[in-house]
């Protein structure tokens, strides 16, 4: 970095260290992220498969609605939510920026994570300039003793700046793939009435639909819930998010955000995905999803080289074993690619395991099972 750049940048901004998504780690690699077609892509969380969506051409000239009506009609209609208690964001990581931009003070206020979590709260607090509390989860759930804790009792920590603003709990979790006790939540909600608002990322909520906290709505006025189609929806590529929250919340998070969030041709495409085949199609995606999640997780469970396998309402299974980074290397080497996490908190030796199609898990199954033999007639 020249001389004059580095008098000019925010100081926190030259050692930070970006988010590391699953493409920029590949392109980090010196691999292309394009070369789809050669690889087995299980490190992201993508779904497989997409409908068959179909565009128009008009209005391409003119600039979008701040709030494009067909898409955020469709998905009132899909989450029975009314039109004001809806944001479309491009992905839920803009509705993360605007919740900490909306509620964070830069340099005076906090977020509060529960570690292992996705690192982008951490990441979007930093950019804005926003402290950061850490709570640490235990055995996958929360601490919420802890929690209201740090809620009623400033801290003086380097990594925080004063009182915690908003609190952000994922559910599933990522990347441990499990649904916090709806208990615990509500508690958290409790004790942060008056003092935070409680962010609940319900990314992966379609691999569980049943146990959303999307209700408890209209019964806590500082509950924000963050939604995606990359997920279930299999539009990872489209960008497209949605924060949930009273029409109060939503008029003030309008206020932050850019004026044209969702280009056209992602509403068109967003709006077919939310309603009749489509619809049809996705909740039939989340049902094989779950099956062979399932299988995975079974078949890791009695292989004598895994430690542990965490319990997953996602798309996803996160295990834990010795042989972490053989089995790793060992996949990559084959053109399939999934996610190493031993460098979160509590995560040591864990891989995380996209679901993909019956197919590319059955081919994941197998290499890693020549991978193991291999190692274990070398030892």
């Amino acid at each position: 970095m020249s001389e004059q750049i580095n008098r000019l940048v925010r100081p926190e901004l030259v050692d930070m260290v970006p988010y590391q998504s699953a493409r920029r780690l590949q392109k980090a690699d010196g691999k292309p992220t394009s070369d789809f077609n050669n690889k087995i892509w299980l490190n992201a969380n993508e779904a497989p498969g997409q409908g068959e969506y179909q565009l128009s051409a008009e209005c391409i000239n003119r600039y979008p609605d701040f709030q494009p009506e067909n898409l955020i009609s469709a998905y009132s209609d899909y989450s029975r939510l009314p039109a004001e208690q809806i944001l479309a964001t491009r992905g839920a990581d803009e509705g993360i920026e605007l919740i900490i931009r909306t509620f964070c003070r830069a340099y005076q206020d906090s977020i509060l994570i529960c570690p292992p979590t996705y690192g982008m709260y951490a990441i979007s607090a930093e950019n804005h300039g926003a402290g950061i509390v850490k709570v640490p989860q235990i055995d996958c759930q929360l601490d919420v003793d802890s929690i209201n804790c740090a809620l009623n009792n400033g801290t003086n920590t380097s990594e925080t700046n004063g009182r915690v603003k908003v609190v952000f709990l994922c559910s599933p979790g990522n990347p441990t793939g499990n649904l916090l006790p709806l208990a615990q939540i509500k508690a958290v909600l409790d004790a942060s009435q008056g003092k935070a608002i409680v962010v609940v990322d319900e990314a992966y909520i379609e691999f569980s639909i049943n146990d959303s906290v999307q209700d408890l709505l209209g019964e806590y006025d500082n509950l924000i819930v963050l939604r995606t189609l990359s997920k279930a929806f299999a539009l990872a590529g489209l960008r497209c998010g949605f924060t949930l929250a009273s029409a109060e919340i939503i008029t003030l998070l309008s206020k932050v955000i850019a004026p044209y969030p969702i280009s056209t041709p992602v509403a068109e495409i967003a709006s077919q995905a939310l309603t009749g085949d489509n619809l049809t199609l996705t909740q039939t995606r989340v049902a094989e999803s779950n099956v062979l999640r399932e299988q995975l997780s079974t078949w890791l469970a009695v292989q004598p080289w895994c430690e542990q396998v965490f319990a997953s309402d996602a798309n996803f299974v996160l295990f834990r074993t010795p042989l972490k980074a053989a089995i790793f290397d060992g996949l990559k080497a084959q053109g399939i690619l999934i996610r190493d996490q031993s460098s979160q908190l509590q995560l040591a030796n864990c891989l995380r395991v996209s679901i993909g199609s019956e197919r590319e898990m059955d081919i994941v199954i197998k290499t890693i099972q020549q991978i193991v033999n291999a190692v274990t007639q070398e030892n």
